[in-house]
């Protein structure tokens, strides 16, 4: 279960982002572990996330047959759940394995928030995927739009 806490500042809007570096989940197709990092960048409303819960709740998929792709929208409906932000973006980068890597985002904007309101039940979604070769994955920083 994901913990929260009060937003200290629920009136301005600021970016929270969260790197956990060792996220770890098993093929679905294969059966071997996957190695990743997982990046939430978000704007809060009325509650912050808490580590350490976030931290056991990562672990839960260390022993899960998952897709990165899967994975990233599954984590980010937790999040979301858990908080509901003005905006969140859940990217995984993993490590290259034979010299193959990549990275997949998905995010939820709270359609209000976008337009200037303040925070509805409106949601839009947005995935997306690359791969990288042979330098192993992107950097999910560097390629995401302001």
């Amino acid at each position: 279960m994901i913990e929260t806490f009060p937003n200290p500042e629920p009136g301005r809007d600021y970016e929270i982002e969260i790197v956990c570096p060792e996220f770890t989940s098993v093929c679905p197709k294969t059966g071997l572990p996957d190695f990743g990092t997982i990046t939430i960048r978000h704007v809060t409303e009325q509650a912050c996330i808490e580590l350490k819960s976030h931290k056991y709740y990562l672990y839960e998929f260390r022993d899960k047959g998952i897709f990165y792709e899967a994975a990233v929208n599954e984590i980010l409906d937790h999040l979301v759940e858990a908080c509901s932000p003005r905006s969140m973006e859940c990217a995984i980068s993993w490590r290259s394995v034979h010299r193959l890597g990549g990275w997949c985002r998905a995010a939820i904007w709270m359609a209000s928030w976008v337009s200037g309101q303040r925070p509805g039940a409106s949601i839009s979604r947005a995935a997306s995927m690359a791969w990288a070769t042979d330098s192993g994955p992107s950097s999910p920083r560097a390629t995401w739009s302001a």
